[in-house]
């Protein structure tokens, strides 16, 4: 006969008690009084469970949730638990998944049970996925389903709650925290309103104090510059006079050495003067001595020496005419007279 499983099954398969061949998806033909096959699942398994447990304040707490687990040794399972299928028609002889996905609960809950005992209710009712991983982590490290070759791969919480009666009071009590929260709040926000216009008026009147010292600040400032330019100004205007009078001083100074140095001048000239007329009347003198030593021809002579021919012609007609009435007759020639009138 022939039978071929799925891929998603891990067939082993036995002949007459022996392990003969194994894998994904095996296909072969078979006799069926000596053949026998384990079909164990490749794919992730998921189980849902509900855990009825008691808080450490001894309160019902009911846990829902979902657990994922896989078979990573199919030889190990395949020894622990009966994965023996029918060759006709396929189907296991056992329900040995029902059984595996039972047992991986239980030791789920034993974790959930200790961990929720350990709890008071509030706390329990506020389960979350930190609390999941812790429960993943602790069965990830169980022996037990090591040697069966399982492995959890997903823990999920879908809700904790408590029971009808538990839930009303604690409704009723957080109702009641709701309401005093919301009258604390709405005297917390009254207390921060009042707070806040107190703060506002304290600001406004600091303000205003800041205003008022920064306007004194700044008249002290006006003021101390506007006296800072008086003194200013008046060191200019004594620097300014004392300047003027040094000015004054050096000038009259001045005046008075120009004044110095013409009367010096003057001095000067004057006996440079009196000496050029002592020098001159000296010279004079000695020339009018040297003269009177000469007798008159020789003075008409010395007169004569460098005198030009016209003044000399001159002067011997005023002499003709001085003596005209001692002379007979006196020829003048044109020549004479025209030579004359060419020099002048």
């Amino acid at each position: 006969m022939y039978i071929k499983f799925l891929p998603s099954e891990y067939v082993l398969r036995y002949r007459k008690g022996k392990l003969v061949k194994e894998g994904a998806g095996l296909s072969f033909f078979y006799l069926e009084k000596t053949t026998s096959a384990c079909a164990v699942p490749i794919p992730n398994q998921d189980s849902d469970f509900i855990f009825e447990e008691k808080t450490g304040d001894y309160q019902a707490v009911t846990v829902q949730g979902q657990l994922t687990y896989k078979i990573c040794d199919y030889r190990k399972i395949a020894q622990a638990m009966d994965f023996t299928v029918n060759l006709k028609t396929k189907q296991y002889n056992s329900d040995p998944l029902q059984k595996l996905s039972k047992r991986i609960i239980n030791i789920a809950e034993v974790i959930v049970k200790s961990r929720i005992g350990a709890l008071e209710l509030t706390n329990a009712l506020k389960l979350n996925q930190s609390f999941a991983n812790e429960v993943l982590s602790e069965l990830k490290s169980i022996d037990e389903l090591k040697k069966l070759g399982v492995e959890v791969t997903g823990f999920s919480l879908l809700k904790a709650v408590s029971t009808n009666e538990t839930s009303r009071a604690l409704e009723a009590k957080t109702r009641e925290e709701i309401l005093k929260q919301s009258d604390d709040a709405l005297y917390e926000r009254r207390n921060a309103s009042i707070e806040q216009e107190r703060r506002v008026k304290e600001n406004e009147l600091n303000t205003e104090i800041s205003v008022e010292e920064k306007k004194k600040q700044i008249r002290e400032t006006e003021i101390n510059t506007k006296r800072m330019l008086l003194e200013k100004e008046n060191e200019l205007e004594q620097m300014k006079t004392e300047s003027e009078a040094e000015r004054e001083k050096i000038k009259i100074n001045a005046e008075i050495e120009i004044e110095e140095k013409r009367r010096e001048l003057a001095q000067l000239r004057l006996e440079n003067a009196k000496k050029d007329a002592d020098a001159e009347a000296y010279r004079i003198g000695a020339v009018m001595e040297a003269y009177n030593k000469l007798s008159k021809e020789a003075l008409v002579a010395l007169a004569t020496l460098n005198m030009e021919p016209e003044k000399m012609i001159a002067q011997a007609f005023e002499k003709l005419a001085a003596n005209s009435e001692k002379i007979g007759a006196l020829n003048i020639t044109p020549d004479l007279l025209e030579s004359l009138a060419l020099r002048s």
